[in-house]
């Protein structure tokens, strides 16, 4: 599915490969009186993990919301392989702590898309719903108010509900940001399951160490892409030098 936007002259249509889920061609993307990103050009490889780096204020949750198709572009062009729309993982300090819901409940959300969100769920529905809480390891959990849980434990309902979706495009906003050790830990070797099992993972992080373990790095510099490419090749003294300045 190609999706194009003004301000943009269209040219000849890229073709297809089964390397690629997503790309992008000139997108420039922003906020009233605020541009953010300018002129990002780059794939973004099927099943694998893609990490979007830069620092605070890079532009990295702003592109994450393009590709999910809650934030429109001013221009450029954006081209999905075929596949379901893509599922998308909030920071965990956007949903809020008093929201009066339940750990399942935050994970049902995941299949309005599907369902429609007047409908009561049916039984396929909740098996999909049981299936991505044992995955997460947070079955025991589904009565518990969201707000009563730890960081891991919210942050892994929240990627729950991005399973129940059923997509094969996942897209995480900074998953593993204020874990402990162990927390990160886990919710790295999830994402490297659910590439074996058929799922692209693009995860926007600040981390090094996170995106240096990831197939592939995008590296966002005040809304420029600096870097693209395999982590050892993007995160290099040289370009990360350009974007963060010494403290």
């Amino acid at each position: 599915m190609t999706i194009m936007f003004n301000k943009h002259r269209p040219g000849p249509r890229d073709t297809e490969t089964d390397h690629q889920r997503v790309r992008v061609t000139d997108l420039e993307a922003g906020y009233p009186g605020r541009p953010v990103l300018r002129q990002l050009s780059f794939g973004i490889p099927a099943l694998t993990v893609t990490a979007l780096v830069g620092p605070n204020g890079s532009g990295k949750s702003t592109l994450l919301g393009v590709l999910a198709g809650v934030i429109v572009p001013t221009s450029g062009r954006l081209q999905y392989a075929k596949g379901r729309p893509p599922a998308f993982v909030p920071q965990r300090g956007a949903v809020g702590d008093t929201l009066p819901l339940t750990a399942r409940q935050t994970v049902e959300m995941g299949r309005w898309g599907e369902r429609g969100l007047w409908r009561r769920l049916n039984r396929q529905d909740r098996a999909v719903v049981d299936s991505a809480m044992e995955r997460l390891g947070v079955a025991g959990l589904a009565a518990r108010q969201l707000g009563e849980l730890s960081g891991g434990q919210r942050q892994r309902v929240l990627i729950a509900q991005g399973l129940a979706q059923q997509s094969d495009l996942l897209l995480l906003d900074e998953p593993t940001t204020g874990l402990d050790p162990e927390a990160r830990e886990r919710i790295t070797a999830l994402l490297t399951e659910l590439v074996a099992d058929g799922t692209t993972v693009v995860q926007a992080t600040h981390d090094l160490e996170s995106a240096r373990s990831a197939d592939a790095c995008l590296l966002l510099g005040d809304g420029r892409l600096v870097g693209h490419g395999r982590p050892e090749d993007v995160l290099t003294p040289t370009l990360l030098s350009e974007i963060w300045q010494p403290a």
